[in-house]
C-alpha cells in the first residue's frame, strides 16, 4: 500500500482519513516534476506542487453535478516521483512503473506534470491494462515532431511517440506546429485533429470529436490548450485557445459518452504573484472528476 498525503498537501486539503488514504480512495493523485526540455520558459517542475496547493481553494461542492465528488470516490495524494539522475527513456520508464503500480491496484490515476514528455509514461503505463483507448489531447501544439533538438523524448516530440505506440489521438486547441507535423497529421489514420480555429463559431465540433473516439479515452491536458487569458501560466502561451466553459462542456460530453480511464494535465510554469492558472487547473481536475463520478463512471 503507497502511502497517502495528509490533509496539510493533499489535493483540496481532505481532512476525512477514510476519503484521502490510499487503500480506501478510488483516486489517486501523483505527481511526475520532470522538467528536461522545456523550450522557452521555465519552471514547470513546480507546477503539480503548485496545483496541489490551489486546490486547497476550490470549493469541495459543484454546483453543476450538485454533488461533492470527493466524498463518493475518495481522493488520495501520494509523494512525488524522484527524477534524480533520471532523463528521457530512464525517465520515462520510471513514470511508467510508477503508474502501473497504481493501475495494478485498481486505482483511477490523475497525473500531474511538469513538461509534456511524461504523458509518454502515463500512456504507456495504461496500455498494460487497456490496448483499444483513444488519447484526447487539448495543446496549444501538435507536440508530433519526430525529435526536437535531437531528442526524440522531446515535450515537442510526446504525441510523436504516443503514435508510435499504435494509439489513436484526436487533438483540440491546435495553433502552432510545424509543416513536418502538419504533413504527419494528413497522412496518419490514427490522428484526427481541430485546429483552433475550426472552434469558434460553435460547439458541433465536439460531437464530431466524441464520434471519433474509443470507448476508452484518455485524456493529456496541456494548460497551454486553454487561452491565456484562462491559464496565462504556461510554459509557451498561445493565443486563441480554448475558454473556461467551452473546455468543460468538452469535458463534460466526454464523460458521458465514454469511459475516461485516466487523465493528467501538465506545462504549468507557476509565476510570482499570479495564482490563476494552477487554481483553475486545480478547479479543471476536480471538474472532470465531478462529471466521471456524475455520470457513474469512477
Amino acid at each position: 500500500m503507497s502511502q497517502a498525503l495528509s490533509s496539510d498537501n493533499n489535493f483540496l486539503g481532505i481532512t476525512e482519513p477514510e476519503l484521502y488514504q490510499y487503500d480506501t480512495s478510488k483516486v489517486v493523485i501523483q505527481s511526475a516534476p520532470y522538467e528536461h526540455t522545456s523550450s522557452y520558459l521555465q519552471g514547470s517542475k513546480l507546477g503539480p506542487s503548485a496545483i496541489i496547493d490551489a486546490s486547497h481553494f476550490v470549493e469541495f461542492y459543484d454546483e453543476e453535478t450538485d454533488q461533492e465528488a470527493y466524498k463518493k470516490i475518495g481522493i488520495a495524494t501520494v509523494e512525488e516521483m524522484d527524477f534524480e539522475g533520471k532523463v528521457d527513456k530512464d525517465a520515462v520508464d520510471l513514470i511508467e512503473a510508477e503508474t502501473l503500480k497504481h493501475i495494478n491496484n485498481n486505482k483511477f490515476v490523475v497525473s500531474l506534470g511538469a513538461e509534456h514528455t511524461v504523458s509518454l509514461g502515463f500512456v504507456k503505463a495504461h496500455l498494460h491494462k487497456y490496448n483499444d483507448f483513444s488519447v484526447l489531447q487539448i495543446d496549444a501544439h501538435s507536440d508530433l515532431r519526430l525529435e526536437y533538438h535531437d531528442n526524440p523524448y522531446s515535450h515537442a516530440s510526446v504525441l510523436a511517440r504516443i503514435h508510435d505506440l499504435g494509439v489513436p489521438i484526436c487533438q483540440v486547441g491546435i495553433r502552432a506546429q510545424c509543416k513536418q507535423e502538419a504533413d504527419l497529421i494528413k497522412s496518419s489514420p490514427l490522428i484526427n485533429t481541430w485546429y483552433a480555429h475550426m472552434i469558434q463559431e460553435n460547439d458541433a465540433w465536439m460531437d464530431d470529436v466524441i464520434a471519433k473516439l474509443n470507448d476508452k479515452v484518455y485524456i493529456t491536458i496541456d494548460a497551454d490548450g486553454f487561452d491565456p487569458s484562462v491559464m496565462p501560466a504556461v510554459g509557451t502561451a498561445e493565443p486563441g485557445g480554448l475558454m473556461w466553459h467551452q473546455g468543460l462542456k468538452l469535458m463534460r460530453k466526454v464523460a458521458e459518452k465514454k469511459q475516461v480511464i485516466g487523465f493528467d494535465i501538465v506545462e504549468c510554469a507557476p509565476k510570482e504573484s499570479e495564482i490563476l492558472t494552477q487554481f483553475n487547473l486545480a478547479k479543471l481536475l476536480y471538474k472532470i472528476l465531478g462529471y466521471c463520478t456524475h455520470y457513474n463512471k469512477l
